[in-house]
């Protein structure tokens, strides 16, 4: 049995405020995803039955969710182990397809393209961009996320596979530059994720330092990256408590007067194809 097959296996646990997890298989989310999640989830209300595309959709614990709210869509994941939490989160035969590489007639197939914390991992990030717009609809809604502020780089970002951080100039003019029209760009995370991200540098320094990280070159790490939540898992049985809960929750309200300043640690944009 491949770790795509035995990942397969076994479904996910859904939590009343946080949503899907895997944690029997090593995946939870983390507090900074759910931050992003509460602006992602804001920027897709009102809308019904959309067909929408993840670009490295890691577990596929939204596109999860999205289809428990009557959309329906794909994943693409190039980490095969990323693959096999996917599959496990959205099962064969479901509204959602997670699949290596995109099929061929998904030329303008899509409502709404999601591309979250990718960008940052990619060279030629003006390159992909423009690949991955054509599968979007004219008129369809691009959300878009990546790592803010160059100033904050750190181990967290090496062991990610992160080749650079943005600020909101670069990163408007890398939208616009594949052919999208932005409507907003917010800073989200702040102030729970900044607090919380010296403490990242610190735990994946630690992981770096391991044989099997430290002469591992970005797009590996980026692979790995993308089914490694062994620190999120850790604390886990402290964030689904109540006090946990609640405690997150007042976080994702407490970033919303910020979105317009750059003092979070992640851009998420809201843009549309012409």
């Amino acid at each position: 049995m491949t770790s795509e097959q035995s990942g397969a296996a076994a479904g996910p646990t859904f939590h009343p405020v946080h949503g899907p997890a895997l944690a029997h298989l090593g995946w939870t989310p983390a507090p900074r995803y759910l931050l992003r999640r509460d602006r992602v989830l804001h920027a897709l209300r009102g809308r019904e039955g959309a067909r929408i595309l993840d670009i490295g959709c890691g577990a596929g614990a939204l596109l999860r969710e999205l289809a428990q709210m009557g959309h329906r869509g794909a994943g693409l994941e190039r980490s095969a182990e990323a693959r096999a939490l996917a599959r496990a989160m959205n099962p064969p035969g479901g509204p959602v397809e997670i699949r290596a590489e995109p099929a061929p007639d998904w030329d303008e197939a899509f409502d709404v393209l999601c591309c979250f914390e990718v960008l940052e991992h990619v060279e030629d990030d003006l390159g992909a961009l423009r690949a991955w717009q054509r599968m979007l609809r004219p008129g369809g809604l691009a959300l878009l996320s990546v790592p803010s502020r160059p100033e904050l780089w750190g181990p967290a970002d090496v062991w990610a596979g992160h080749v650079r951080r943005y600020r909101r100039p670069g990163f408007r003019a890398l939208i616009e530059g594949a052919g999208l029209r932005v409507e907003r760009i917010e800073s989200y995370g702040f102030p729970l994720a900044n607090l919380m991200e010296p403490l990242r540098h610190r735990v994946y320094a630690r992981q770096l330092a391991k044989p099997d990280r430290a002469e591992a070159d970005p797009q590996t790490l980026t692979l790995r990256s993308g089914a490694d939540r062994r620190a999120e898992t850790r604390i886990w049985p402290l964030l689904a408590s109540w006090p946990g809960s609640l405690a997150m929750r007042a976080a994702t309200l407490a970033q919303r007067p910020f979105l317009r300043t750059d003092l979070g640690n992640g851009y998420l944009a809201v843009a549309r194809k012409p």
